[in-house]
């Protein structure tokens, strides 16, 4: 049963939401990010990058980044850049892209539930790169960069979360990459107990994005259970920032791979290699793939069509991924990529950026591109529910989830 409950909620003062919201701080580089902030006094990015608030020689990973963050955080809530609610809400969080709509319930959920596998997980985590999150979340004393979960679509919390957004929301603005952000906030005594009943009764909650974040916010609440052996299990630091989407409004982007040469083949060997486990059929344009088991790929200025031969297919939650299909059959045996996640010849790019950009780095940089058809949600279930991890760079998520907009404060 999933412990899923409603907090006092750090959000920004009404009309300061725009300038506060920021995208997550890892899109960000360095220099993105300190230029990102330029001219912008309130954006959250200020407090998830702090380093751009110091000097540029200052190490990302000082001591002094986290008291600043701690610093700015705090002092935004005592300006009144923010405001925190006076009892346990819920709130709920729409984002809007061309057109199409996600609400998510925000909420807290339970690291007892992340440790003993109710919040299921698909990719591994590096611990080193969990430990920037782990100083950050611990020193500002807050979670500040809600994680993406998801759900199996349960019509009781459809019918509530329809109900509430009949009623004002708390923000509505429009970022400037075009999302609309809207937000509510779910105060009413009944409609409480019925979502948390509601995620009480589900045996299982998925992490779609977010796993690093995860797992900081997590070990964070175990450093704190040490240093409180008394805790009784209700502190906040039990519980992590989080916002739940039912799965039937997701949409999972392809996460498309570009190579930098061909491991010394010419194209035509190259394409007829690609042949002994792939039919493959030129194209007159740039074209995604139509449906699982195709690929399109893009290689001396031609799009072919790549559709996997019937006794290729494989019925096994990830060895049936197109993803590892692709590593399989073609980057591994063929361009002798043995680990896409330490080989410099391949780099990934997000379905975002649309077809033109794998033709822009074939242009540049690169050799050949491979165009993705997307995982599905469906497919991620399948793999988390079988305990497996899924191969790198597997899934991408738009619209991104707004940093600022709620805040889960641990004091």
């Amino acid at each position: 049963m999933a412990e899923i409950r409603a907090f006092r909620g750090i959000r920004p003062a009404a009309g300061k939401e725009a300038d506060i919201a920021a995208l997550p701080y890892d899109v960000y580089n360095r220099e993105e990010a300190r230029k990102a902030v330029e001219g912008k006094p309130l954006t959250f990015l200020r407090i998830d990058r702090a380093e751009t608030q110091l000097s540029e020689e200052t190490d990302i990973y000082a001591p002094e980044v986290y008291q600043k963050a701690k610093e700015l955080l705090w002092g935004m809530v005592e300006n009144g850049d923010f405001v925190q609610d006076d009892k346990p809400c819920y709130y709920l969080y729409e984002l809007t892209m061309n057109g199409r709509s996600q609400t998510g319930i925000v909420a807290c959920a339970s690291i007892d539930d992340y440790l003993n596998g109710m919040i299921k997980k698909h990719e591994n985590t590096r611990r080193e790169k969990e430990e920037d999150r782990v100083r950050h979340v611990d020193i500002c004393d807050a979670q500040t960069g809600p994680i993406f979960l998801a759900y199996r679509n349960q019509e009781s919390l459809k019918k509530i979360v329809a109900d509430v957004k009949t009623g004002a929301a708390l923000f509505d603005f429009t970022s400037e990459d075009g999302i609309r952000h809207r937000g509510w906030k779910i105060a009413d005594t009944e409609k409480i107990s019925a979502i948390y009943e509601a995620f009480h009764q589900m045996n299982a909650l998925y992490i779609a994005d977010g796993h690093h974040r995860a797992a900081s916010a997590v070990r964070v609440g175990v450093k704190r259970r040490e240093e409180h052996p008394g805790y009784t299990g209700e502190e906040e630091f039990n519980y992590f920032l989080s916002v739940i989407f039912p799965d039937d409004e997701l949409m999972i982007m392809d996460y498309n791979r570009v190579v930098r040469e061909l491991n010394g083949l010419t194209p035509e060997e190259f394409l007829s290699g690609i042949k002994k486990v792939f039919d493959v059929e030129k194209l007159d344009k740039a074209e995604h793939p139509k449906r699982k088991g195709q690929v399109t790929l893009f290689l001396e200025d031609k799009w072919y069509l790549l559709t996997l031969k019937p006794e290729y297919e494989n019925c096994d939650p990830v060895e049936g991924l197109d993803v590892s299909i692709l590593q399989k059959q073609i980057l591994e045996p063929v361009l002798g990529i043995q680990d896409p996640k330490t080989d410099k010849r391949i780099d990934f790019v997000g379905g975002i950026r649309g077809l033109s950009e794998l033709e822009r780095r074939v242009h540049t940089d690169m050799k050949v591109a491979f165009a993705m058809y997307p995982t599905s949600i469906g497919e991620l279930f399948a793999v988390a529910d079988a305990g497996l991890l899924m191969p790198p760079k597997s899934t991408w998520f738009e619209p991104k989830l707004r940093s600022g907009l709620f805040i889960h404060a641990l004091k």
